[in-house]
């Protein structure tokens, strides 16, 4: 790709960058697009926003940009929670190492790699993007020892401010346990896969077993019903049905007996018209098959929750084996009763473990469909393969600005359009493996995002980007690390475009609700729907999350080999935490808590960007034949890896587990102050799966048909 190309990409992603911030800047001055913009603040705080004047809503302003700056971290954390902040952390990290990475490989690699006389300089607009890489750099150089030397400072600055970051956001989740009002979900179990005999009913089989067994800890428990949008509209049917019934009795007396009319021609009588009772009126004299308690038994799952009077009872009552078939009485600690995924409840806990292969499989099928996009892009990229198999394009793409749109700006905006069927399926997938929480349906997508954005995104883009060459090169594996020390500098000029497209753009979309904007538009003016204050979106971790780590891996990988994407991403980086602090100030409403417990997923994929990044130095310095670089980045291999290790000793069981000392000081505090009562009063209604559900129903229509009886 030509320097020319790079900027005409450039140019068309700031041109539209540029159109997506005017435009919001006077959108969200508009009263009609207030729920678009400001859907947390109304729904939270009653906030309209209808303080700016008439002139000023027409006159685009970067005021936005400043209010977002305001927000203090205590500010963002009492308004989004943990999570908003550990999201913002990554951001902050982010720019730290990039920033240290930027100077040094900006202003010691770059001109190491243009100056490196395996390819000669020509005009910069002319110059083909490869000059700026480590490619350009002769075999048995001298000056290999200061991209060694760069490596070892990203390193090493990357480890002590990720070090810095697992142990303050470690120290932020045990504080907000302890400090943070009281969490029902402490001292709730859930408690699946429990075994009936003789007939009994679940909640019988549970409260013998917990009766039995933690009798001093055990307060009450709470059966699941089955869930679903099926069983959801025949428990409303059958509810109706009843009601219906119920009206009809009230109008017409049950004792009603034959009545002959006469027929008013021959002035006989006819016994053609007679009032008959309903054979579908239920009668009470008669003892009905269908009653309330086996329409119950029959909608009961074999799951429930349970509910200890402590929280550390709770927790060790997870900790155990509470049978000795490890099948049976699984027990698991309840998610918040705002984050419980109801309709997975009902799944038996013995076709977990199928699920979770089905998904798998059904992943990789989906992650080798994908390659056909990535496959097309990549023949974008490479005009001279191209036209041999299109001669009809030699044509269109003998113009310069079509072959700069071909190869600068088309690969990246197809490849992203693609993208967006990505999330909504690992979310579906992720729904399929039955996992009991939102958020740990959330947390499970967004690892399913990062590995197939790391695959299909860095190795197939790289990958395939060789093999059009050299299909024989991937057949090996011991090459592969010697084939991506080659492929990554030449595929670096797709990834700065891709940056341009996926990053500045996407992060001007996402300011701009593109999406929100136009369904709110068509619903209000098309189908003529009210805003619904409580219809505001929970932040898509599972989407922006696994970018800002993709982005962190083009980073590392790219910062020795081709630095010149280190501007392109440190300005993305710079962008992006002042849009998604916006955006979790103003628009995206937290619904659940987890404490944080993203952060364990983002450490480890930036430990593995790093030994990636080292492996693919070592395969470098190897084809370039430098032995002495090679030798001391070994050893920089060997300290990531124990780095890693001790962080997962040290930090890891604190997103894992809860502590004792913790808990028990808590549970001693509750005891102390006279909370403990009220909490056991208010986990029942607190934990209640429908709003009004099917037995209180039945309860409800046999009470109504005693009193119609008296």
């Amino acid at each position: 790709m030509k320097f020319s190309a790079l900027l005409t990409s450039a140019g068309i992603n700031i041109g539209l960058c540029s159109l997506f911030l005017s435009l919001y800047s006077l959108l969200r001055k508009q009263p009609g697009f207030v729920y678009v913009y400001f859907g947390r603040r109304i729904s939270e705080e009653n906030d309209t926003n209808e303080g700016s004047c008439i002139l000023d809503r027409f006159v685009p302003s970067p005021s936005w940009i400043v209010r977002a700056w305001e927000y203090k971290q205590d500010d963002i954390l009492s308004i989004a929670g943990l999570d908003a902040v550990v999201f913002l952390r990554i951001l902050v990290f982010s720019i730290r190492v990039f920033s240290i990475a930027a100077v040094v490989c900006v202003f010691g690699v770059l001109p190491l790699n243009y100056f490196g006389q395996e390819i000669h300089p020509a005009s910069i607009h002319s110059e083909s993007l490869d000059a700026f890489t480590i490619a350009n750099i002769p075999e048995g150089s001298r000056w290999l020892w200061v991209h060694c030397l760069a490596l070892y400072i990203i390193s090493f600055s990357a480890c002590i401010l990720l070090y810095f970051e697992y142990k303050n956001i470690a120290s932020m989740r045990l504080s907000h346990i302890i400090q943070s009002p009281t969490n029902y979900s402490h001292f709730a179990v859930l408690v699946r896969a429990i075994p009936q005999e003789n007939g009994e009913s679940i909640s019988d089989a549970v409260q013998k077993f917990f009766m039995n067994y933690h009798a001093s800890s055990y307060l009450s428990h709470q059966v699941v019903y089955r869930t679903g949008k099926v069983q959801r509209l025949m428990s409303n049917a059958e509810w109706v049905y009843k009601n219906l019934v119920r009206l009809k009795s009230t109008a017409i007396s049950k004792t009603c007996v034959p009545i002959t009319y006469r027929c008013g021609l021959c002035g006989g009588t006819s016994d053609s018209f007679q009032l008959y009772r309903n054979e579908f009126e239920p009668d009470e004299k008669k003892p009905c098959p269908n009653n309330s308690d086996s329409r119950t038994k029959a909608k009961e799952c074999l799951a429930a929750f349970v509910f200890f009077k402590t929280r550390y009872a709770a927790v060790i009552g997870t900790q155990l084996l509470q049978s000795s078939n490890p099948m049976l009485w699984v027990t698991d600690l309840a998610p918040e009763p705002h984050d419980v995924y109801w309709s997975n409840l009902w799944i038996p806990y013995r076709q977990l473990w199928l699920r979770q292969i089905t998904v798998l499989l059904a992943s990789i099928v989906f992650m080798f469909l994908f390659l056909i996009p990535v496959t097309f892009v990549q023949g974008l990229t490479q005009l001279d393969k191209l036209q041999q198999m299109f001669p009809f394009l030699k044509a269109i793409l003998a113009k310069t600005v079509m072959t700069q749109l071909v190869t600068g700006y088309l690969p990246s905006v197809i490849l992203q359009l693609f993208f967006y069927m990505v999330p909504p399926t690992m979310m579906l997938f992720s729904a399929m493996e039955g996992w009991i929480s939102r958020s740990g349906r959330k947390k499970s997508a967004c690892f399913k995002v990062i590995s197939f954005t790391i695959w299909n995104i860095f190795f197939v883009n790289v990958l395939s980007g060789s093999v059009i060459s050299q299909l024989d090169a991937i057949t090996t594996p011991k090459s592969i690390p010697i084939l991506l020390a080659k492929a990554v500098p030449r595929q670096a000029t797709f990834f700065i475009t891709y940056v341009l497209t996926s990053g500045w753009v996407s992060l001007a979309s996402e300011v701009l609700q593109l999406f929100a904007l136009v369904y709110n538009a068509v619903s209000k003016y098309v189908f003529r729907v009210k805003d619904d204050p409580n219809s505001v979106p929970s932040f898509p971790y599972h989407t922006e999350v696994p970018k800002l780590l993709l982005f962190g891996l083009l980073g590392f990988t790219c910062s020795i080999l081709a630095p010149l994407i280190l501007p392109f991403l440190l300005f993305y980086f710079f962008f992006g935490y002042v849009v998604y602090r916006n955006q979790i100030i103003n628009v995206y409403c937290s619904k659940y808590e987890t404490q944080g417990q993203i952060w364990p997923i983002v450490h480890n994929t930036t430990v593995f960007s790093l030994i990636l990044t080292q492996i693919i130095a070592l395969g470098v310095f190897g084809t370039k034949k430098s032995p002495v670089t090679m030798s001391f980045t070994v050893p920089l291999l060997i300290c990531t890896l124990l780095f890693n290790e001790y962080c997962r000793q040290r930090f890891s069981p604190i997103f894992s587990n809860f502590s004792a000392q913790d808990l028990i000081e808590k549970d001693r505090d509750d005891e102390k102050h006279g909370r403990m009562e009220e909490i056991h009063q208010m986990l029942h209604s607190i934990y209640s799966q429908f709003p009004a559900d099917t037995i209180n129903r039945d309860v409800h229509d046999a009470n109504s048909r005693q009193t119609q009886q008296i």
